[in-house]
């Protein structure tokens, strides 16, 4: 009997994976030939699936933070402090990856520079969703006052995916950094 072959993504599919892979290890500002070549896709084939590479770095954003939105609710049964710190131990897991290259969204930002951009407004779009998840996390555990704590735990979490990419790896001391913000705002077991 032949062997089966496994049928190839189709187009979109192939030009979203190689985006996310690109543009994650080399930054966004590699050049649409290149993205067609690594997606094994015409250039005419990614123009009928998108307006332009523009709208792959939007479409790439979007599905990462949609993996990643999941990931965060798929922590039932445990507690909203627990929720919170399992964000954090993710951080610490993927940035001891050789691989690791801090946020994309944050990397996307800093590379455009225009907030204007879609891809900014996609990448502000996450960065809003994870601080609602804090939030919402730091409301439900009882803190004193989540919205601050929401903005600061977005915050830590940028900060320990910079230092994670200048250091090469990240710390206990993010991870306890979070605790102590916790521990201030009440946000116990």
């Amino acid at each position: 009997m032949p062997p089966t072959t496994v049928p190839k993504p189709a187009p979109r599919e192939r030009l979203l994976a190689a985006a996310e892979t690109l543009f994650y290890d080399e930054g966004i500002h590699i050049g649409v030939d290149r993205l067609c070549a690594v997606a094994e896709v015409s250039k005419r084939s990614m123009y009928q699936h998108f307006g332009g590479k523009d709208d792959v770095i939007v479409e790439m954003l979007r599905a990462r933070a949609g993996r990643l939105a999941a990931a965060w609710s798929s922590s039932e049964g445990r507690t909203p402090r627990a929720r919170i710190l399992a964000v954090f131990d993710s951080v610490r897991e993927m940035s001891a990856s050789p691989d690791f290259h801090g946020c994309p969204f944050v990397n996307v930002a800093t590379e455009l520079k225009d907030r204007e951009h879609p891809a900014n407004v996609a990448a502000l779009g996450y960065k809003l969703e994870l601080n609602r998840f804090f939030e919402d996390q730091a409301r439900s555990g009882g803190a004193a006052d989540p919205q601050a704590l929401g903005v600061q735990l977005t915050m830590m979490f940028d900060g320990a995916c910079a230092y994670s990419v200048v250091r090469g790896g990240t710390t206990d001391a993010a991870l306890g950094a979070v605790e102590t913000l916790l521990d201030a705002q009440g946000v116990t077991d």
